[in-house]
């Protein structure tokens, strides 16, 4: 599909917010992701005017927010921690709506039996978010890879609300051994964000776009096969020229 809409993670430039915001438009992206979850673009320090003046600078650029990274590094198997990060989380997904995006993404850490506690304090957690997207209209999207796509899948029926899914990164998929073609139609129904990101399966190092194990032209092509139309947000989280890497990213990706 000619016309898809491709993002950058601005953190993934190692520039200051702003001038990562301009690199990005410089880059020909259509939309980018932040961190939201310390420093100056924390919910608690950015001001009402503060949002404002940060979606306009990013509108001036001709960008516009694909998606929040709400994601506190803790997951949410450990009960104890639930009600702390269940809140601030809540309060990101309150600052993307004034910064123009339904989306934030985040990670629920590693889902694998029902018969865990952390799957139910997992669950907990999520349908209380589920149930806070859908009164606000906002999107919650973990991201894949700790555990299979079926997996995943099962997770995400037994969420109660509508507002719970999923941020596609086949880099994490694959690393972790599992498919990352396939699990596009698995997660159909659930899939709200990607990133464009590449790895290797053997010493699971994330690499620059279409030099892993991601068959990236498959990829795409499962993703509009079920008629994904979101953004494709390139994260380049190592390496040496990593502004290089997106630009030549974004290329491959407009190119297919």
């Amino acid at each position: 599909m000619k016309g898809r809409k491709i993002g950058v993670v601005v953190e993934c430039m190692r520039l200051d917010i702003r001038e990562g915001i301009k690199k990005a438009a410089e880059l020909g992206a259509d939309g980018i992701q932040v961190y939201v979850t310390g420093g100056d673009l924390a919910p608690e320090a950015l001001s009402r005017s503060g949002r404002r003046e940060l979606k306009k600078f990013v509108a001036d650029h001709g960008l516009e927010f694909s998606a929040l990274c709400a994601d506190y590094g803790k997951g949410f198997t450990n009960p104890n921690l639930n009600d702390e990060l269940v809140e601030k989380t809540k309060a990101c997904m309150d600052l993307a709506l004034d910064l123009g995006t339904r989306v934030v993404t985040t990670h629920i850490g590693t889902l694998r039996s029902e018969d865990e506690p952390g799957w139910k304090a997992a669950h907990e957690a999520l349908s209380e978010l589920a149930a806070y997207g859908d009164s606000r209209g906002v999107l919650v999207a973990s991201e894949t890879g700790p555990e299979s796509a079926e997996v995943l899948l099962r997770f995400l029926q037994g969420v109660k609300g509508a507002s719970v899914g999923v941020n596609y990164d086949p880099a994490n998929l694959v690393r972790n051994g599992y498919d990352a073609i396939g699990g596009v139609g698995i997660l159909r129904d659930y899939i709200w964000h990607t990133h464009a990101k590449d790895a290797t399966r053997k010493d699971s190092r994330e690499v620059p776009l279409g030099e892993g194990d991601v068959d990236v032209p498959m990829w795409v092509a499962a993703l509009d096969e079920i008629g994904y139309r979101g953004y494709l947000t390139i994260e380049r989280e190592s390496g040496d020229d990593p502004v290089g890497d997106i630009s030549r990213a974004i290329r491959m990706l407009r190119a297919l």
